[in-house]
């Protein structure tokens, strides 16, 4: 006769610990449905607790839920741009983009829920927590192209692309998540090169940092590859000039 296996012990959970399980269950409820239609209950049930304790830990109710929860996801999208400052930039791009693409994949009603923006439960503070991510996302970015002192140019750049990926991202989870996340990974980087090349034949410094950026490019690489098949284009359109 096969013995009954053993019942786990029951293990009581730090104060951290209890917040962040809370603060789990939260997002995965928000990566599912719109921040209006979770209610304190639905965070209770998912995290096997009871609404009293819930409250315990979150006094303001759902407010202050959604915005911790909030801050812990944007926390975790900051760091998806954080990258060793080594190697082709449109290779530490490519492996920034596969987090931040990967976390939309997993939050994709609440990622847009945040970025559209229309929630009950938008406040000063949330747009604040959504527009520090784009910010602490574009510094990363100057970061990887060893600028100090930004011109204006060069920073609406960093910032237009930045919105794009969040346009393009919104688009995806709106087309069925088509296409591959590979390819708009790869797209998306390409759209960085021709946007900072674009740049720099109107703006000198942004023009030098191209060409330190693309110095430490491969030749089979995203740049390489993307010349080969846009230079034919561009060169159909200038005999046409």
């Amino acid at each position: 006769m096969t013995s009954a296996a053993p019942t786990p012990a029951y293990r009581r959970l730090s104060v951290e610990e209890r917040r962040s399980q809370l603060l789990e269950a939260a997002l995965s409820l928000f990566a599912q449905r719109a921040p209006e239609e979770v209610s304190l209950d639905d965070v209770a049930e998912a995290a096997g607790v009871s609404r009293p304790l819930v409250y315990r830990y979150f006094p303001g109710g759902k407010q202050q839920l959604y915005e911790a929860a909030l801050r812990s996801a944007a926390e975790e999208l900051e760091h998806c741009f954080a990258e060793p400052l080594e190697g082709a930039l449109t290779e530490r791009l490519s492996r920034a983009l596969d987090r931040y693409l990967a976390f939309v994949d997993q939050h994709d009603a609440g990622f847009s829920a945040l970025l559209q923006g229309g929630s009950v439960v938008e406040t000063s503070r949330t747009t604040a927590i959504v527009d520090g991510v784009r910010r602490a996302a574009a510094q990363h970015i100057l970061d990887h192209l060893a600028v100090r002192d930004p011109g204006l140019k060069l920073r609406m750049t960093v910032r237009m692309w930045i919105t794009a990926v969040e346009a393009a991202s919104l688009i995806w989870l709106d087309e069925g998540k088509e296409p591959s996340l590979n390819e708009l990974r790869d797209w998306l980087v390409e759209q960085f090169v021709v946007t900072v090349v674009a740049t720099a034949g109107r703006d000198p410094q942004t023009a030098a940092v191209v060409k330190g950026a693309l110095a430490g490019e491969r030749r089979d690489g995203v740049v390489g590859s993307l010349a080969r098949r846009v230079l034919p284009v561009i060169g159909d359109a200038a005999r046409l000039l």
